[in-house]
């Protein structure tokens, strides 16, 4: 599986995550705060199935050469 959130997005996804969740585990909020879940678990793999339908790729992209050779 390739990585399509990097750098500030990934921060972004596992705070909001964990903000909505810790309101949920308090009893703060509506249980739509549950929600929280998929920006946590889309943060901490790295991975978002909505960014492959809309063509986004925050992630960094990768050097294609292999180590060793030069240009």
């Amino acid at each position: 599986m390739q990585t399509n959130v990097g750098g500030i997005d990934k921060i972004s996804r596992i705070a909001v995550g964990a903000l909505l969740i810790l309101l949920a585990i308090m009893g703060i909020g509506t249980p739509w705060t549950w929600i929280g879940v998929i920006p946590l678990v889309t943060g901490l793999i790295g991975f978002c199935p909505l960014y492959i339908l809309l063509g986004i790729n925050t992630a960094a992209p990768k050097d294609n050469q292999t180590p060793g050779t030069s240009s």
